[in-house]
């Protein structure tokens, strides 16, 4: 799988409805009206974006200066990281998200995953960008927080930490499946 795309798809899949409009807004002068309106998630606008060659793997100055303009640090440090290294790597001992821990969190945590996310230092605007990029989805906002605390914590994203934040949130029972 090609990682500049894996990493695309990763910002697509986090991008609110109101950054992917800003997006669009500010792509008026690269891409045709008629083009742009139907554009419904970030996947589909990167897609034309590298028809058009305004992104590619080897110059993402454009797509800097969108991340730039909608304020999200966080997706442009890791496209600083993928530009450096060459592909976005995954720090070690990083829970990875089809790693056992996340699947016994996201099957036991339930509605307290909030508490759960404050005990492991998610702010609470991140939280809420969150709850609302998936409305209905209480599954998916729990595996969305996770992937966000990964992403912020970087290296220091342990288990260990999970754990300990269970513990925390008195759900031992989760903590020992994790443990397990």
């Amino acid at each position: 799988m090609d990682p500049f795309l894996s990493l695309l798809h990763s910002f697509s899949s986090s991008l609110t409805d109101r950054e992917l409009s800003a997006m669009k807004f500010l792509c008026q002068d690269k891409i045709r009206k008629r083009k742009l309106e139907p554009v419904q998630t970030g996947g589909e606008l990167f897609t034309i974006l590298l028809e058009q060659y305004d992104i590619t793997r080897e110059n993402v100055a454009f797509l800097e200066e969108l991340l730039r303009s909608i304020k999200r640090e966080d997706l442009l440090s890791k496209l600083k990281q993928f530009v450096d290294e060459g592909e976005v790597k995954a720090p070690e001992d990083q829970p990875d998200p089809h790693e056992k821990p996340m699947e016994v969190i996201c099957d036991n945590v339930g509605r307290d995953w909030r508490m759960l996310m404050r005990k492991l230092d998610l702010c609470d605007v991140k939280i809420d960008r969150i709850v609302a990029a998936n409305p209905r989805d209480l599954r998916e906002q729990l595996v969305q927080a996770l992937r966000e605390w990964q992403r912020w914590r970087g290296r220091d994203a342990k288990v260990a930490d999970l754990i300990t934040a269970l513990r925390g949130c008195s759900m031992n029972l989760v903590a020992d499946r994790v443990e397990q």
